[in-house]
This record gives C-alpha cells, sequence and structure tokens, in this order.
C-alpha cells in the first residue's frame, strides 16, 4: 500500500489530540519569538569560521548575497515580502552550512526561486538562472571598469 503525503508511518499513531511518532506525543505547535529565531549559540560560531573565514568576510558575503536578491527579486518584478523570505532563507541556510563549501550565488538563486513559490509568486526556473546570470555579467563589466590601465 502507497502511503499518501498525510499518511502516517507505520510506526506512528494518531488520535485526535494529536500524534504519536516514535515515544514522543506531538499535539500542538508552539511558535514564539524564542523559538523561531536563530539560537545565540548558532550566531556566534558558524560553519563558515570553522572552515577558516573571518567574521568580516562572511559579513561582506552575507550583504552580497541579499543584495544579489534584492537585485534578482527586482528584476524579476517580485513583492518585496518574497524578497525578504529569500533573504532569511539565505542567511538561515549559512548558519548551518559554510560559505567555503557552498556558493552564496547559486545559494541566491535557490533561495529566490523558493521564496517565490512560498510566497505564491512564483517564477519560472530558467526566468531565475537568466536574471543570475545577467546580474553576474553586469557585475563583471563594473569590475572591469575599476582594473588599472597597463602601462
Amino acid at each position: 500500500m502507497a502511503a499518501g503525503p498525510l499518511s502516517v508511518s507505520s510506526n506512528a499513531s494518531t488520535n485526535n489530540d494529536g500524534i504519536l511518532i516514535g515515544d514522543k506525543f506531538y499535539s500542538e505547535v508552539y511558535l514564539t519569538i524564542d523559538n523561531s529565531l536563530v539560537p545565540e549559540e548558532r550566531l556566534s560560531t558558524t560553519p563558515s569560521m570553522f572552515d577558516g573565514l573571518d567574521l568580516n568576510t562572511e559579513a561582506d558575503l552575507r550583504i552580497l548575497g541579499c543584495e544579489l536578491i534584492q537585485s534578482a527579486g527586482i528584476l524579476l518584478r517580485l513583492p518585496q515580502v518574497a524578497m525578504a523570505t529569500a533573504q532569511v532563507l539565505f542567511h538561515r541556510f549559512f548558519y548551518s552550512k559554510s560559505f567555503v563549501k557552498h556558493s552564496f550565488e547559486i545559494v541566491a538563486m535557490a533561495c529566490i526561486n523558493l521564496a517565490s513559490k512560498i510566497e505564491e509568486a512564483p517564477r519560472r526556473i530558467r526566468d531565475v538562472i537568466n536574471v543570475f546570470h545577467h546580474l553576474k555579467q553586469l557585475r563583471g563589466k563594473n569590475d572591469q571598469l575599476h582594473l588599472p590601465k597597463p602601462g
């Protein structure tokens, strides 16, 4: 028998008051400001720091990623709430994964794609890829403008 998307596994049982999964009983979800924020211990030592990235470089990469998401969201004509959701996803991702091991540009692209769907303003993946490619080309042209001329 195939399990549907809302079915409960064989080791879990349900009743009207909640669900028993393994040996834990879940009856309600409590969402408060205390359990929705990233805990202090995860803010102080990030995976990027363990991989040797200094605090200032990590902060610069976070800012650059959020600016990239904002610019892409504007070009994709996403609502501001979708761009903000993407930025939150971006930050939360890098509190559990390292900037050294994951490309911030790819993660930013994935975050804006996911956020557009979460906030019910979906964009085609091809459009997202094209916008990020366009922004990368613009960034490359700006870098070339600031290089010293040989001679």
